[in-house]
């Protein structure tokens, strides 16, 4: 299987090509330059791999929630690519990719997923692991931290930067015995192309015109006005 993926929801601009199970990338935190980077990496990644746009499986985005500027741009780019080329696209949550991170990389059975959405909220989602894969098991929300309720884990990860802007609210309501943080991570390409495969093999892809964004915020305007 071979899919390319782009994430670009939060400060971090990446890019990852996925082929036979082994993944490239390019990662960075480049906050306002990803129009001028993203394009680049996809034709680097290309190069590098010796592979033409056309001839891969599918096309894969971290479709939000995350900054408005940065989703609206990950979509844009991937729409425009699969209208080239008619492939498939996997619309993957930036939650959930975030929260493959820990899922890979350590041994915790619950990940707390939390990227900062301005205003005094999070974007939010809690995650099990189950037999190896990541499962919801709370509804992606941008919520207040002091509001969230979760099951609560003996082991987890807390993960994405709401945790560095919210710690102290976000550790009052989630009373974990071994809770890890990991405050500085960003979702990136690799977990998107990576949770695209099984999209792909589930057949949970979209043509162009369906590969939507989720904002999960949508009154930014009132929102400003009442502060």
């Amino acid at each position: 299987m071979k899919i390319l993926a782009i994430e670009t929801a939060t400060e971090a601009c990446s890019a990852a090509l996925l082929i036979n199970g082994e993944v490239i990338d390019r990662f960075r935190i480049a906050p306002r330059e990803h129009g001028d980077l993203i394009l680049s990496m996809v034709d680097e990644l290309l190069l590098e791999a010796d592979i033409k746009l056309q001839n891969l499986d599918a096309l894969a985005f971290g479709r939000g929630p995350g900054s408005f500027t940065g989703v609206r741009m990950a979509t844009g780019v991937i729409q425009g690519l699969a209208f080239a080329t008619q492939l498939p696209v996997a619309a993957v949550s930036t939650l959930a990719a975030l929260a493959q991170q820990a899922i890979e990389q350590s041994s915790a059975k619950t990940v707390y997923a939390a990227l900062d959405a301005r205003m005094g909220e999070v974007y939010w989602c809690e995650y099990l692991k189950v037999n190896g894969v990541l499962e919801a098991v709370s509804k992606e929300r941008v919520i207040d931290p002091t509001a969230i309720r979760v099951e609560q884990g003996q082991s987890a990860v807390a993960i994405g930067h709401g945790w560095a802007t919210y710690e102290k609210e976000l550790r009052s309501v989630v009373d974990s015995s071994d809770l890890t943080v990991w405050a500085d991570r960003l979702p990136a390409a690799k977990e998107v192309a990576l949770l695209a495969a099984s999209m792909v093999e589930n057949k949970e892809t979209v043509n162009a015109e369906n590969a939507l964004p989720v904002y999960l915020r949508d009154n930014v305007a009132k929102k400003k006005a009442q502060q």
